[in-house]
């Protein structure tokens, strides 16, 4: 009786219900985020963003910006529109994140719907939001417009191949320019759309002459709007690969034939691990079998397999000559419901005949399971992978549990045991292994999402590196409404470039960013200075720099009135003029650990009082350590304790124009001693000196 209830409930019902299910779970789990760490991505969308929900233009830094899509920005503008808090508006963008993210379900309930009954094609859209990526929803990035629209120019394609109509042909191609809006990437798609015709023939064992003449205005179409592309190109002064926009330095580049096979063998081997094996087994034994299907398998077949070979080669080329450190699974997992359909497909024809070639089903399944033996994962495992490779952070998360300490064991049995449940599933109870799939992804979701590798925690840990003991929105608080932008002063490191891009992500009222060693990796619009002699910073053609408020790293003190500080050292001011150094520090090194000896130095002083935040090294030091500062013939003391931080308050007299602080640290050590030749360290430190903040009297 509550079976027969169960089928009475219509598809669409429990289409929406999936719908709803994902977008609650992945809306509360991306609340557990507290800011970005895919940078320098997530600053630009965001910025993309709320340029195009201020005045329709997309502006990174207030700079006209081309090449990168543009429909996850608009998407996602209405939050910055309806929000002027960015914390808020970033709460916003992660919940139309899990909302549109989820839509996948959609395309992908058709996709399958095509070739399987409605229950496996329900199963399809469940497995499609049950994936670890869909954890990008905490993240303001173009995988959750892209996901979904992927799988639905898949679903045009195939809808085309099955009756290639004037209408549909050209509603593929329209759907792949959005998707090319989205993500440049999507011009891997041309190749696909091209080739599936042509496979399709081979499917139906069709001559290529009538294919030409079904398709002929895809074809035509293609060929006409390519030359008058490059016509356009020629035209501006442009070429081809501008068209890539800020990834045209993709196009400029010669690829190593082998480099690109190996990485397109890792890649394919990852997507295999990552959706665990049985759905690449499957679609394998399908696809072995495609001109014996149906016609509504054959037309997706020919759609899958030229779209997931082009992306995979697109992403593996990429990926030899940038970021070579990772495997660029974050471009790849699109393809994993089209693995899903080609196992659904397998599903329901396991009663007809697809169990009676065993030595084909054995390939299959040692094909699928081997593959990703062949990733070298101690090349791959590390930081990168937190964004890139959601596939590793599990084996990342074990790797001290390893079976007899090695990987590579550990990974094949893993694999073999999924690869055997394909060749041992009895007929009836095929249906278990789509189970078995969403268990493994269940499996993922811990270490993916907060693992000690996971989002979670990277969310947390750059947050952490750039906003310390202050609301993420903190520079917003601090200046005055409707006053002239923050200008921000980054030192180079050691002090983290994250520094930059938090306070930026989270604060309207942050604009030009300055440095003095080398701008952000991925800069755009920033500016150098230098200090003259006098301490006066100028620009790169002589200027002084003039700017009324500005955020500094703690490198340069400048001018003028602090008005906020954070716990980690940023500092915001009011200047008072021309920026100008005040404020100079020897004695120090990059680490914050001290010599013997520290001087602190102060331009235009004015009197006041100078607080130092110190703190011992417990690694190091036994116990408490002394520190002493003298002024003008004034000595003052404070015990630095083992463990914590120590604040010590120095009285600056008034009337000195320069006014000068020395330290002496009682007792230092050299850490390579202290430590028998455990530490490397050659270095005689003393103490941190972290914060040095100085209020002047008036």
């Amino acid at each position: 009786m509550r079976s027969r209830g169960l089928r009475a409930v219509p598809a669409w019902a429990w289409l929406v219900a999936i719908v709803a299910a994902s977008t609650a779970f992945r809306a509360v789990a991306a609340r557990s985020m507290p800011g970005p760490f895919i940078f320098i991505d997530e600053l630009i969308y965001s910025e993309l963003a709320k340029s195009f929900a201020a005045g329709g233009h997309f502006l990174v830094r207030g700079v006209p910006t081309s090449g990168y899509g543009v429909v996850y920005p608009v998407m996602v503008s209405p939050a910055y529109r309806l929000f002027h808090n960015l914390p808020m508006a970033y709460a916003a963008v992660k919940t139309v994140n899990s909302l549109v993210m989820s839509l996948a379900a959609v395309p992908a309930y058709y996709l399958a719907r095509r070739v399987v009954a409605t229950p496996l094609a329900l199963l399809a859209a469940l497995l499609t939001v049950a994936v670890p990526s869909m954890v990008y929803t905490g993240t303001v990035m173009t995988e959750n417009a892209f996901y979904g629209l992927f799988l639905v120019v898949v679903l045009a394609l195939v809808w085309m191949l099955e009756r290639p109509t004037v209408l549909r042909q050209l509603l593929a191609l329209a759907l792949v320019v959005v998707a090319y809006l989205t993500r440049a990437q999507s011009l891997a798609f041309v190749p696909a759309v091209l080739a599936a015709p042509l496979l399709l023939a081979f499917f139906e064992r069709r001559p290529l002459r009538p294919t030409f003449e079904r398709f002929g205005v895809l074809y035509g179409t293609t060929v006409v709007g390519g030359l008058l592309l490059v016509l356009f190109q020629v035209l501006r002064g442009r070429s081809l690969g501008d068209l890539l926009g800020a990834y045209s330095v993709v196009g400029h580049q010669h690829y190593d034939v082998r480099r690109v096979a190996d990485f397109t063998l890792w890649h394919a081997s990852d997507l295999a691990l990552y959706v665990g094996v049985i759905p690449l087994a499957a679609s394998i034994l399908v696809a072995t079998r495609a001109r014996r299907e149906t016609r509504e398998v054959q037309a997706f077949l020919a759609a899958a397999i030229p779209v997931a070979v082009s992306f995979t080669v697109v992403v593996a080329a990429f990926a030899t000559r940038f970021a070579s450190d990772r495997i660029h699974e974050r471009n790849l997992f699109q393809l994993a419901p089209l693995l899903f359909v080609g196992l659904l497909v397998w599903v329901s024809r396991h009663d007809a005949g697809m169990r009676r070639s065993w030595p084909l089903a054995v390939a299959a399944v040692a094909v699928a399971a081997a593959a990703p033996l062949t990733i070298p994962y101690s090349r791959f495992i590390g930081e990168p992978a937190r964004g890139d490779t959601l596939a590793l952070l599990p084996i990342w998360t074990i790797n001290r549990h390893f079976l007899a300490g090695s990987v590579l064991l550990t990974v094949g049995l893993v694999c073999a045991g999924l690869g055997v449940l394909v060749l041992l599933v009895p007929r009836r109870g095929a249906v278990a292994l789509p189970i078995v799939v969403l268990a493994w992804f269940a499996l993922l979701v811990q270490p993916v999402l907060a693992g000690p590798h996971g989002f979670k925690h990277s969310s947390a840990g750059a947050v952490f590196q750039g906003i310390r003991g202050v609301d993420r929105d903190w520079i917003d608080d601090a200046v005055p409404k409707g006053a002239s932008q923050v200008s921000v002063l980054w030192s180079g490191p050691p002090v983290d470039q994250f520094v930059v891009w938090q306070n930026e992500f989270f604060n309207r009222a942050v604009g030009q960013v300055y440095y003095t060693r080398r701008p952000t990796d991925g800069a755009i619009d920033e500016k150098p200075i230098r200090f003259d002699r006098s301490g006066l910073a100028h620009t790169a053609g002589g200027r002084l720099v003039r700017v009324r408020y500005l955020l500094t790293d703690g490198a340069v003190t400048p001018d003028g009135r602090l008005i906020a500080l954070d716990t980690h050292g940023e500092s915001l001011w009011r200047l008072r003029g021309p920026l100008f150094s005040t404020t100079t520090v020897t004695g120090l090194y990059a680490d914050t650990w001290s010599r013997k000896h520290v001087t602190w130095t102060r331009r235009r002083c004015r009197g006041g009082v100078l607080r130092v935040t110190l703190n011992s090294g417990p690694e190091l030091f036994s116990g408490p350590n002394r520190v002493d500062a003298e002024i003008g013939g004034r000595r003052y003391s404070v015990t630095v304790a083992r463990l914590g931080l120590t604040k010590m308050r120095i009285p600056i007299p008034e009337g000195l124009a320069t006014c000068v602080v020395r330290f002496t640290v009682a007792q230092t050590l050299v850490p390579s001693l202290v430590t028998h030749g455990r530490n490397l360290d050659t270095r005689r430190l003393g103490a941190h000196f972290d914060i040095f903040e100085y209020r002047t009297a008036r």
